[in-house]
């Protein structure tokens, strides 16, 4: 009775390394996938922030892309266009991966604010 255990035991001695190491690149493809999303969330909503201060600044008679490069993430393009009463703000942005070999991600946002009335014409 104890016999037969023994021999089940030490068939399986290791099997557990075994499986780690098969299954640890794809735990670590997956850990670098999730934290290139996070990475990237957070991107987005700093280029939506951004291109929301720079319509808002353009519609009230200041530089909007000058307002939005300040709220803008590293080696963002801030672009500002007017367009009858309504001023459009744009941001893209690159978004850091975790690899070196992965290809690069680009986000972007965009915001519209209307006109303000009484205020000096829009600058972009």
């Amino acid at each position: 009775m104890w016999r037969g255990w023994r021999s089940r035991v030490a068939c399986e001695r290791g099997s557990f390394t075994a499986e780690l190491a098969a299954g640890l690149p794809a735990l670590m493809l997956l850990l670098v996938a999730g934290l290139t999303a996070v990475n990237a969330v957070g991107t987005r909503v700093a280029c939506v922030d951004a291109a929301r201060e720079a319509a808002l600044a353009a519609a009230r008679g200041e530089p909007g892309t000058i307002a939005g490069t300040r709220y803008a993430p590293d080696g963002a393009e801030v672009a500002v266009t007017v367009a009858g009463d309504r001023v459009t703000a744009t941001v893209r942005a690159p978004v850091r991966t975790l690899g070196a070999g992965l290809p690069r991600l680009v986000v972007s946002g965009e915001a519209v604010a209307a006109l303000e009335p009484g205020a000096p014409g829009p600058v972009p």
